[in-house]
């Protein structure tokens, strides 16, 4: 048995209480590694520190480790450290491909466990989308995250990826499946002995919840130009910076955007549909996963949607055109239906609560390298 198995968890960063998707994903990893393992077993590196702030300096040495195919504050003297605490690990978890220059140098280094490598992205295709055309560093950045899941690929004993299209992906550009397929997943925080009865309001309140982030951003200028000024709903957005977006854009009073918000479980208890215009991106969409945990009415694109096994006409529509928003939405405030979705609850429980999903690692866990 692996109980008494040790593991190197090497993540992103330290963390505020305020989690993006990818960190959500990263604290759902952690979680269900420690419960496998113990947490007494693993520890913890971290690449860098979010609480310190980056000089002028470091971000210029930044670009000068990109070059070197380092990225996100991983240096030469981190991998040394890393390979130095691994030496007494079973396990070395590298929680994103982005760091798979790890992988290289400790098989480098003759690094005697298993490596397993968690692709959160096809990170070629999710920087590429995240970031602007017209950024100047955009082709190192590009360089540096495709090198790195080369890398992940050739080196690690075990990857994981989210779903069958990432699974693709990796194959197309890196020659190698995916082990194992494990899905977005959350801890269920919404257990409860009676659930909301109310049903949706025929002047819908319709939230959009994710951070200031550019298929975020995109996506939702897209919504309130094209489909917002033809429809009757009161529209809330909320999320991590996300009062930039009224800084930056023309957005209309009428709307509210909130950012900074430690719980979300009020607004979202409170919508009577969550919508999810997102036309690019890779991996999974961690928000569709939190609002199937909470029951929701979800109106959301195929990418939002990406590597879901669901009925979209029972958990909401499916709608990629400003036509198929309009119509969803027209039809939900004309046929008021339960607020709170039966059918996209039983689906998180079904197949993408951590309690499911941790079967999956503690088979990469079991299987032989």
């Amino acid at each position: 048995m692996f109980m008494e198995k040790k593991l190197l968890f090497i993540r992103y960063h330290k963390t505020n209480n305020i989690f993006g998707g990818g960190e959500q994903c990263t604290k759902k990893n952690f979680d269900i590694l420690s419960k496998l393992l113990s947490e007494k077993n693993i520890t913890t590196y971290y690449i860098h520190d979010k609480n310190s702030k980056l000089s002028f300096f470091s971000k210029f040495l930044g670009i000068y480790w990109m070059l070197k195919s380092y990225f996100l504050g991983l240096n030469a003297k981190k991998i040394n450290e890393i390979i130095d605490l691994a030496n007494s690990f079973d396990y070395v978890f590298i929680d994103r491909s982005i760091f798979g220059i790890v992988a290289k140098k400790l098989r480098q280094s003759k690094f005697k466990g298993q490596i397993i490598t968690f692709f959160h992205n096809v990170e070629k295709i999710y920087f590429a989308s995240k970031i602007n055309k017209w950024v100047l560093w955009r082709p190192l950045v590009l360089r540096c995250v495709d090198i790195n899941d080369s890398y992940s690929c050739l080196y690690s004993d075990k990857i994981i990826a989210l779903n069958k299209r990432d699974e693709q992906e990796i194959f197309k550009l890196y020659y190698r499946k995916a082990d194992v397929l494990i899905p977005i997943a959350f801890k269920d925080h919404y257990q409860q002995g009676k659930y909301p009865e109310r049903m949706t309001q025929h002047k819908l309140k319709c939230l959009f919840f994710g951070s200031y982030f550019k298929p975020n951003n995109d996506g939702l200028l897209w919504f309130i130009k094209n489909v917002f000024p033809f429809v009757n709903i009161s529209f809330s957005i909320i999320g991590n910076e996300m009062t930039q977006l009224k800084k930056n854009y023309s957005i209309p009073n009428s709307i509210e955007v909130l950012s900074s918000i430690p719980n979300l479980k009020p607004y979202i208890e409170d919508a009577d549909v969550i919508i999810f215009p997102i036309f690019s991106g890779s991996g999974m969409k961690v928000k569709t996963c939190e609002a199937l945990m909470y029951g929701k009415n979800i109106l959301a694109t195929t990418e939002a949607f990406e590597g879901y096994d669901l009925d979209y006409g029972k958990v909401g529509g499916l709608c990629n055109t400003k036509e198929e928003f309009i119509e969803k939405i027209t039809d939900f405030a004309n046929n008021p239906r339960p607020a709170f979705n039966r059918y996209a609850r039983q689906k998180f429980l079904e197949n993408y609560s951590e309690e499911v999903v941790a079967g999956k690692f503690e088979q990469v866990l079991m299987s032989p390298f």
